[in-house]
């Protein structure tokens, strides 16, 4: 066990004395992801050093019988790999809500039509990006999700292509 503390302990060591390359000061674009459901979102990120940032998230969904938003913000520190080639990891949360209508009766004949949720969650993400020469970022993360609420009381995996635009 201490052994695994220890070696813990210097990479993670060796990793944030590493040179990183200087992110922009802010990104705005898309996010596209599965997100549970709420799809792609409206990314927003800002630069709080040389390699860390904010990264914020709306997604919302709407349909006949549905609709729904959810909110996320996450700290990322950022590591250059080699060029424009950066990696990054953070943790964050957010919360949503979600409103579903069913006009079906259940299994006991029960008429349930209106459903509502509002619920948090807590967040990691891991990825890879590419900064253009000109001013466009793609990025591809994987964002596990913790869920507490009666629907999203789970664990959510979801994968994400972005697509922004710096300045």
């Amino acid at each position: 066990m201490k052994k695994l503390f220890l070696l813990s302990a210097i990479l993670f060591g060796s990793i944030t004395v590493s040179n990183a390359q200087d992110i922009s000061k802010n990104a705005i674009g898309l996010r596209i992801g599965d997100s549970d459901g709420f799809g792609t979102e409206v990314s927003y990120q800002r630069a709080l050093g040389d390699n860390n940032r904010l990264e914020l998230d709306l997604g919302w969904r709407s349909g006949r019988n549905y609709n729904g938003f959810k909110l996320a913000g996450l700290y990322q520190w950022v590591w250059n790999i080699d060029g424009g080639f950066n990696w990054y990891a953070g943790a964050g949360g957010g919360l949503g809500s979600y409103s579903f209508d069913n006009y079906y009766f259940d299994n006991n004949g029960n008429n349930n039509k209106d459903y509502n949720e509002t619920f948090v969650f807590l967040a990691g993400d891991i990825g890879i990006e590419y900064n253009f020469d000109f001013p466009l970022l793609l990025s591809l993360d994987f964002r596990p999700e913790f869920g507490f609420g009666d629907v999203r009381d789970d664990l959510d995996f979801d994968i994400g292509l972005g697509v922004r635009y710096q300045f």
